[in-house]
């Protein structure tokens, strides 16, 4: 488990971003799925948006709690792995070429 209040975020962050990603799947089959925009579907769009903040946010603040306060957590570095995972691809699908 971690020490520090910054690794408890980091590891509390990555569970939301499970739960909102749930909500997500949750809300996309209640109605009827997205559109042709992100926006469409706004209950779907700002749960997603949101799930996507969180799971970024664990990375960052995951970070900053091994480096500034000496984590030590494996439960934050798998926070931070998922995090970044998440952040590369989501880099990669905006800044990749379309096909």
């Amino acid at each position: 488990m971690p020490k520090t209040l910054l690794g408890k975020w980091s590891v509390g962050l990555i569970v939301l971003f499970f739960v909102l990603l749930g909500a997500g799947r949750v809300v996309a089959v209640a109605t009827g799925g997205g559109g042709e925009t992100f926006f469409d579907n706004i209950p779907l769009a700002l749960t997603m948006l949101g799930a996507g903040i969180a799971g970024v946010a664990a990375f960052f603040i995951g970070l900053i709690a091994v480096i500034k306060r000496h984590e030590r957590s494996v439960l934050v570095y798998i926070a931070m792995l998922i995090g970044f995972m998440f952040l590369g691809f989501t880099l990669g699908e905006l800044l990749g070429p379309e096909h």
